[in-house]
């Protein structure tokens, strides 16, 4: 077939004749978002996110099924187009019943990712839970043992009868999980750059345990002769605080970081420590009136900083936890810890300081009283546990299995990649603006020994059903009814086992949302 020439944003391209706009597009190097196109498959226009502009003319077309005509001027990034995709997510999102992240990961100041720890403890796999803990929480024993728990506070498990015991669960992966598996991926060393942190309490090591993963060679200063800070006066039942306390301490100091106590500093050292360091981590706890004659905006609270980034009034200086409002919280401190180093490394590499990324999160709400019997369809039906032997003990082998496994998994197995989610943070989509009060309550009705099927979160892009006809199953997804109450199910009543025979975990990964997903 002969090519064609066109324009696309302005440059003149060739492609061959019957090719797609999105296809021309490519040649380019411009990537058009899509949600309803698979490569491989016969598609339709569904979605309308890949939407790009006719400029003879005005008209929108979906890029995924328009074929580039000779002489063709399209625009694939203006404001109309941008508008346009930003819309189409918008009305997608409007039937859309799910949450992003579950609501205790929300609550968690360090944002743990709780469900995924739930479900790995709930299958023994302790080592792998306490690294997804160590991605947030660098102290997960200390913190097990003393934090007030807002994740628990938030937990839809209450709704049912009590929540589960998340701060016993961290507990128990950092007691017992692999010291091999507290590694979390280290950055390669990243020059000569260095960085001071001003204070070794919790706020402090996190901020340090966290630059140093990501390369940076990290200095501690602390006024006294230990670090921890206020760590060391927690009241704790059990009499094993302080051995937990200085192996998880030890634990961070043994990542290469610099460990320098009994140093005061006051107004004269910290310049010094600002002529001498790239970055500084000002951890101090709650701030005295020698830390006001430092150049550094503060307020009667504490330093003030631009909550974003925790970036203070001075060009590398950082300032977290107590130092900018004193907060009798661990956990709070050890997320900002964790959250300054990436605007630290941000600052140090160049870039412009954003802050650690806030992506899109889908939010539904309280269960209803149909919706309760839909999620202990994946949960252990049982009450809080409370250990046998004693809080102080905490969980057995048995006893930490169960009560992980009274999890709802509010969250979304695909929140990492799912495109709905991706495109809605791309184009600041708003999930309100056409969204009715009244909106399909949230089911679970096929399970899969492989995936899972949430139908208020497909997008009826017909994915899954083109996969299951190619793949010749023997019943496969077809959509069902017509109009606005079409929906995608599976004819004469099979169950999503029968039905999925070879192609499960194929089209859980094809799946653009986190309707099918590999469990």
């Amino acid at each position: 077939m002969e090519n064609i020439s066109l324009r696309i944003d302005g440059k003149i391209i060739k492609v061959p004749g019957g090719s797609t706009l999105l296809q021309a597009a490519e040649k380019t190097g411009v990537k058009i978002p899509v949600m309803c196109y698979y490569e491989g498959l016969d598609h339709f226009a569904s979605c309308m996110v890949c939407m790009v502009k006719n400029k003879a003319d005005g008209q929108m077309l979906a890029s995924c099924t328009v074929k580039a005509e000779e002489g063709m001027d399209i625009v694939t990034g203006d404001e109309d187009v941008l508008a346009a995709r930003k819309a189409a997510l918008e009305l997608l999102l409007s039937d859309h019943t799910g949450d992003c992240q579950a609501p205790c990961q929300i609550a968690c100041p360090a944002h743990m990712d709780i469900p995924l720890m739930n479900r790995l403890l709930g299958e023994g796999k302790v080592d792998e839970a306490l690294q997804v803990v160590m991605q947030d929480i660098p102290i997960p024993s200390v913190l097990g043992r003393i934090c007030h728990a807002p994740c628990e506070g938030a937990c839809r498990r209450k709704t049912v009868d009590e929540p589960i015991s998340i701060c016993l669960l961290k507990r128990y992966a950092g007691d017992l999980g692999s010291a091999q598996s507290t590694a979390i991926n280290t950055g390669e060393q990243k020059g000569e750059q260095k960085v001071a942190v001003i204070g070794a309490g919790p706020a402090g090591l996190s901020a340090a345990f966290y630059l140093q993963q990501k390369g940076y060679q990290c200095t501690l200063f602390e006024k006294s002769d230990r670090a921890g800070g206020l760590l060391h006066e927690a009241e704790v039942v059990g009499d094993q605080y302080g051995e937990v306390l200085e192996r998880e301490v030890s634990g961070i100091l043994g990542t290469g970081i610099m460990l320098k106590t009994t140093v005061a500093v006051d107004k004269d050292v910290f310049e010094k420590l600002h002529a001498t360091y790239d970055a500084i981590v000002l951890a101090t706890g709650a701030i005295e009136d020698d830390v006001r004659s430092w150049q550094i905006e503060s307020n009667d609270k504490g330093i003030s900083i631009d909550k974003s980034t925790y970036q203070t009034s001075r060009s590398g200086v950082f300032a977290i936890g107590n130092a900018i409002r004193p907060v009798k919280s661990a956990v709070r401190s050890v997320g900002h810890g964790k959250e300054v180093a990436t605007s630290v490394d941000q600052y140090l590499s160049g870039e412009t300081v954003s802050g650690y990324p806030r992506m899109f999160n889908s939010r539904f709400g309280k269960l209803r009283e149909e919706e309760i019997g839909e999620y202990l369809k994946e949960s252990h039906p049982g009450r809080r546990l409370e250990p046998a032997d004693g809080l102080a003990t905490g969980y057995s082998p048995d006893e930490m299995k169960e009560e992980a496994s009274r999890c709802l998994h509010c969250d979304c197995r695909d929140m990492h990649t799912c495109k709905l989610r991706i495109h809605a943070d791309r184009f600041g989509a708003n999930q309100k603006r056409y969204k009715g009060d009244d909106f399909a309550p949230v089911t679970k009705v096929f399970v899969h020994e492989a995936v899972i099927y949430e139908p208020q979160k497909c997008i009826k892009c017909g994915i899954c059903v083109r996969l299951t006809a190619l793949q010749k199953e023997k019943y496969g997804f077809t959509f069902i009814g017509r109009g606005f109450d079409v929906r995608i199910g599976i004819p004469f009543d099979e169950t999503l086992q029968a039905t999925l025979n070879e192609t499960a975990r194929d089209i859980a990964r094809a799946c653009p949302t986190g309707a099918l997903a590999i469990k």
